[in-house]
């Protein structure tokens, strides 16, 4: 297919997981009837972003992710009676002590592709997520889809480079980031426009450079922080970004909202071939990429 059609889930999130997962299950039906072929889900979207806070009660929110974990089979029978991709994010429970911030891929057949384990885990104020997540370790892949040749990264990976060009590297056409990223209130009026604008763009730039489409899936609303302090104001305007880093559609800022948009895949072959950024590459000079910091 040239011509396809992805579907973002931009909702807000309850203390239910159950109401959660059920909400996302509708949104899901919703956007395939409306003609969505790869339909993705926000960052952690089956409960609010517990990472506000370092507590060891959260890890009860885990699961394992297999072709026999109830959540699995609930997306794959969807997938597979609306024939639609489906990309879920998920707090995964490796084993004991070993848990993941997880993105699955179900094919429009309700077949099981497999998981990406989120590479990057940051550690900020209200972003306490090394306390949960040990670090992917599955690399960074395509998942070859009915619809259409797909590279999954979630939230902090969004500000790689290296990891939006290994992940196209490997054949995608399309980047998915299921993201949780928003304001915090005592922030918002110095800093808001410049941390919006730079989280944009420097995921618009990805699509640039790697000649694909960008897809960004945030969640939106307010939630409280768990201890009582400032909490996080999502800030949702999930967006596509085509192959020239223009905007095809961008959500609300504060809205719940399904959001659909056609991409078109054959325009990224003239695309590579005019702006040939894999053909010129520097491959032999790129050694000290993988050094922390070059003295």
């Amino acid at each position: 297919m040239d011509k396809v059609n992805v579907g973002l889930i931009q909702m807000k999130c309850s203390d239910d997981l159950e109401e959660n997962f059920e909400k996302t299950l509708e949104k899901i039906k919703d956007l395939a009837k409306s003609g969505a072929n790869i339909i993705c889900t926000q960052e952690l979207f089956k409960s609010k972003y517990f990472c506000q806070v370092e507590d060891w009660s959260y890890f009860k929110l885990a699961e394992e992710i297999n072709e026999k974990s109830k959540t699995i089979k609930t997306l794959q029978t969807m997938a597979k009676d609306l024939k639609v991709v489906i990309i879920a994010s998920l707090f995964e429970k490796r084993t004991e002590g070993i848990y993941h911030n997880t993105a699955v891929v179900i094919d429009a057949d309700g077949s099981y592709l497999g998981k990406y384990r989120k590479m990057h885990i940051p550690d900020d104020p209200h972003f306490y997520e090394k306390f949960y997540f040990t670090p992917g370790d599955l690399g960074y892949k395509t998942f070859k889809t009915k619809y259409a040749d797909i590279g999954v990264l979630i939230c902090w990976d969004q500000w790689y480079p290296e990891a939006a060009r290994l992940t196209a590297l490997s054949g995608a056409k399309i980047l998915f980031y299921p993201t949780a990223i928003g304001w915090l209130p005592s922030e918002k009026e110095e800093f808001g426009n410049s941390q919006y604008n730079a989280w944009e763009t420097i995921q618009r730039s990805h699509a640039v450079a790697n000649g694909c489409y960008v897809v960004a899936i945030n969640r939106v609303g307010y939630e409280e922080s768990p201890d009582g302090n400032e909490g996080i104001e999502f800030w949702g305007q999930s967006f596509v970004s085509n192959p020239y880093g223009e905007l095809l559609v961008k959500g609300s800022v504060d809205k719940e909202e399904n959001i659909i948009c056609e991409v078109d895949l054959s325009v990224i072959d003239s695309v590579r071939t005019t702006w040939p950024f894999f053909r010129d590459r520097r491959v032999d000079s790129y050694q000290d990429i993988t050094k922390r910091f070059i003295d």
